[in-house]
């Protein structure tokens, strides 16, 4: 940067570096979603299509930002998780926000066509986000723990309110009212012996969200591939993004996935 009496204004920014040996957790949510779902005449509870879209925008900000380790989505949220250290834009929590919301933002955006071919974009959805420090492997479990119990509580709700709704005949308001004060078993009833409905028979993106993590996958070597010479190497481990519906409140996913809590 050029020398010049202007500079001293640089001392005004803020120093927000986030703490040294702790999982960064960067979390976007849709801004006012439920009237660009209205606009965009998603289907109610869940529409697929739009899911599908939120988790290839993950994809690509996983591919882009190769210092995240875990990511997990749920409705019109995104949660990405930093290894312990990541020193990404010397670990600045607005830098580390901003380039990942705007990238996911633009990605919406930019593979809308693949998923609505049908529909035309309105007008540009956005995305808040937050940054959020978790000291401890206790602390990131928990965490992650919250956004999928969040999702099962939510997709329960909605799944009942809008069968109540759709095919129950129901107006709005009268589905909350009857919704008002239920436990889950309640629900569980009503989607059975109202609508023949087994919740837990509902697509698993649906009822525990999507997860995102570096996984090894073996390729085919292509023919021209320098390592491919007596003819008896046919494939090579490539690190590759997976995306998963699966249950990471039980211990045994991160069993399963032990690299994810090393430093």
């Amino acid at each position: 940067m050029a020398k010049s009496k202007y500079e001293y204004t640089r001392k005004f920014e803020t120093n927000d570096s986030c703490l040294l040996n702790c999982f960064i957790v960067v979390r976007l949510d849709g801004r006012n979603f439920h009237r660009f779902s209205d606009s965009h005449e998603f289907e109610k509870p869940n529409d697929a299509n739009a899911l599908n879209l939120m988790n290839r925008c993950a994809l690509e900000v996983m591919k882009e930002f190769q210092d995240l380790i875990l990511a997990y989505g749920q409705s019109d949220e995104y949660s990405f998780v930093f290894k312990r250290s990541t020193t990404l834009f010397k670990r600045r929590a607005s830098k580390l926000m901003t380039n990942l919301v705007s990238y996911f933002a633009s990605s919406y955006v930019f593979y809308w066509s693949e998923y609505f071919k049908d529909k035309n974009l309105k007008y540009p959805p956005t995305f808040d986000g937050r940054v959020i420090l978790y000291p401890s492997d206790a602390n990131l479990k928990d965490y992650l723990s919250w956004r999928q119990a969040d999702c099962h509580i939510n997709n329960l709700y909605n799944t009942c309110f809008w069968n109540l709704v759709k095919i129950g005949g129901l107006s709005p308001d009268d589905a909350e009212k009857r919704l008002c004060g239920t436990v889950s078993a309640d629900k569980n009833e009503i989607l059975f012996s109202e609508f023949n409905i087994n919740y837990n028979n509902l697509p698993e993106m649906f009822r525990k969200g999507s997860v995102l993590l570096w996984e090894k996958v073996e390729k085919p070597i292509s023919k021209g591939d320098s390592m491919l010479k007596d003819g008896t190497l046919t494939t090579r481990v490539y690190p590759q993004v997976v995306t998963l519906h699966i249950d990471i409140i039980k211990e045994e996913f991160w069993e399963t996935h032990p690299m994810l809590l090393e430093s």
